[in-house]
């Protein structure tokens, strides 16, 4: 804790919230980390013996499916791997109709994409709930979230005149509730073809070498053979610097296999996909951040997963806290809920093809219409936003279809820098960067002020007493926030003009502050229950039960055992050596209580 300065107050934690996410071993989190050494390490059969078969699989996927069309049944998963995995009907019937392109899509030869589903309620954890100690580790939006399964496909149509239907249309899905988009995608291009060809016995293959995949640790370098060929990669975490990204170095291997770096797990080709609207990025920035409902209308697929995942990821380092989905069909569970009239449009971002939701979808205020994605040889043209009375079909031209306007004046510096990337002919990585940086940069000078603010609500540290209980966060005040801002607001960091107060105003009642403040305060709370414990370590606690009564001693010995159940379930912040502390307290402390007493407390979990 930094020291209090003159005419200052030490505040616990530090001068921003962010400054609350230090990582706390804890007891759990030394099992965690023990079980995924465990994982790490699969030629040593000790670390092994409390791992099952699949284990290690399951760290990574859910299961494979093979999704192929019956000319009776229609759309059916033909083969679940492994056998075992389990996955309720409704769900099968989302991965079903999920898989598989729209009829008017006209998706010749092969085609990647990928989708996001509600998982059933009810299921049993897997024997992997260790893994969600890595969670931690991750920023915030790569976190998982156990409502949701995202489905990474690979569709193959091409003539066959053998068959009844003159085409073979098969689908190779890749379930995970991870969503490392650009990860899953590498591996299906590795495996589709080839399991095309070789069919089940290849499959198997697959899955036993993902079962010997290390567990997804962030921020190490990982090597993940798939078929003959070795993928490195690194998974961010929650200290790396927004922004950046540390190379991952390409080896040679000394076994001869081939090996290939991959330079990020999760993130899509963001120019590409906001080329055909590169002129409304400021705006479309405003309309994710502020979770309004939005459909991407694409002509295939993979032009609409991968629009809706480059816009979610556009507030990055900010969570999107919405539901989104990439791909999304007249069949999904969720189709009447998300397309009733009865009441306002939910805040989600939908991703669709079906000409039919040009009708049903008429009543929402803001639709991306995308064309067929194919990077400018000349500098695109400026475009108007266009009205929504002129969406009439999918036919209409692209466009951004809103009467939305923004709060911010329009920052043309980027757009010229794009177009004059266009021009010379930069490569699209590169324009990915500079597009990348620009929205880093306007959600940070966007979100420090809050951070700021939200840190001066953490109680000062004289206020930490060990013999109460930890005190509360002060309440967020919008009124109070407002004030700050004309000192210490977004004009710090941010040249753009515009009316800032408004889109906060906006934003407080939006679903993104609402998850960015609850996981702020937790921290934040989970921060003075650690100081609290730490506190209560520099007592001496022995002394303190010599002068009170044995009902007192025993009262505080049942409370402290309670301290360290929170803090292993909770995962405090809290160093080992303040919990073993804390342990020898309570152990000195019983000690000196009667025989009987000793007897009772020793055996009390809690």
């Amino acid at each position: 804790l930094p020291a209090a300065g003159p005419g200052r107050e030490a505040r616990c934690g530090a001068s921003s919230a962010m400054s609350l996410r230090e990582p706390g071993p804890g007891g759990a989190a030394e099992a965690g980390e023990d079980a995924a050494a465990a994982l790490a390490e699969p030629d040593d059969p000790q670390r092994c013996l409390s791992l099952l078969p699949w284990d290690r699989f399951s760290a990574w996927l859910h299961c494979v499916c093979v999704v192929g069309f019956d000319l009776e049944l229609g759309q059916a998963v033909e083969v679940i791997y492994p056998p075992h995995s389990k996955l309720t009907d409704k769900e099968k019937t989302n991965i079903c109709y999920l898989s598989f392109p729209d009829s008017n899509s006209g998706c010749l030869g092969d085609t990647q994409f990928c989708f996001r589903f509600r998982r059933s309620p009810g299921r049993k954890v897997s024997l992997c709930c260790f893994l969600d100690q890595l969670d931690r580790e991750l920023p915030i939006y790569l976190k998982k979230d156990p409502a949701y399964y995202y489905g990474y496909v690979y569709f193959r149509q091409v003539r066959d005149t053998s068959l009844k239907r003159g085409y073979f249309q098969k689908s190779l899905v890749l379930i995970s509730k991870l969503p490392y988009v650009h990860l899953f995608r590498t591996v299906l291009k590795q495996i589709a073809p080839e399991y095309f060809e070789k069919s089940e016995a290849f499959l198997e293959a697959v899955c036993s070498d993902v079962d010997r995949w290390p567990p997804p640790l962030p921020g190490k370098i990982l090597h993940l053979p798939i078929m003959g060929v070795i993928m490195k990669l690194r998974i961010p975490t929650y200290r790396d610097k927004p922004g950046t990204m540390p190379m991952v170095p390409n080896t040679h291997q000394a076994d001869a296999q081939i090996s290939m770096a991959l330079p990020t797990v999760h993130e899509v080709d963001l120019f590409r996909c906001f080329c055909p609207v590169f002129f409304h990025i400021q705006m479309l920035w405003e309309l994710v951040l502020l979770g309004e409902p939005l459909v991407v209308m694409a002509p295939s697929p993979s032009e609409s997963s991968e629009t809706v995942l480059a816009l979610v990821s556009c507030i990055s380092p900010l969570k999107y806290c919405s539901d989104f989905r990439p791909y999304f069909t007249i069949h999904d569970s969720e189709f009447k809920e998300y397309t009733t009239r009865t009441q306002a449009p939910p805040s989600v971002i939908l991703g669709v093809t079906n000409p039919f939701f040009a009708k049903t979808l008429q009543h929402w205020p803001h639709i991306i219409r995308i064309g067929d994605i194919k990077l400018p040889g000349e500098v695109p043209k400026q475009v108007k936003v266009k009205k929504l009375k002129n969406l009439k079909t999918l036919d209409s031209k692209p466009g951004v279809y809103t009467s939305y306007k923004p709060y911010l004046n329009k920052d043309e510096e980027i757009v010229k820098q794009l177009q004059k990337g266009v021009q010379q002919k930069r490569p699209t990585e590169a324009q990915s960067v500079i597009l990348r940086r620009y929205f880093l940069e306007l959600t940070e000078s966007f979100i420090i002020p809050l951070e700021r603010y939200v840190a001066s609500l953490m109680p000062l540290q004289k206020c930490i007493s060990p013999w109460k209980s930890p005190p509360q966060l002060r309440q967020f005040s919008q009124d109070d926030f407002m004030k700050t801002l004309e000192k210490a607001g977004p004009q710090l960091t941010s040249g753009l003009k515009g009316d800032w107060i408004g889109l906060y105003r906006h934003f407080l009642k939006s679903p993104n502050f609402d998850g960015w403040f609850r996981s702020r305060q937790k921290e934040m709370t989970q921060k003075l229950e650690a100081l609290h414990l730490e506190a209560l370590c520099n007592e001496n606690l022995v002394f303190w039960s010599q002068k009170h009564t044995e009902v007192e001693t025993v009262d505080l010995v049942l409370k402290l055992k309670n301290k360290l159940l929170q803090a292993d379930r909770e995962h405090l912040p809290v160093k080992t050596d303040t919990l073993k502390k804390l342990q020898t307290h309570i152990n000195d402390i019983i000690l000196a209580l009667p025989d009987d007493l000793q007897d009772i407390l020793l055996k009390t979990g809690t």
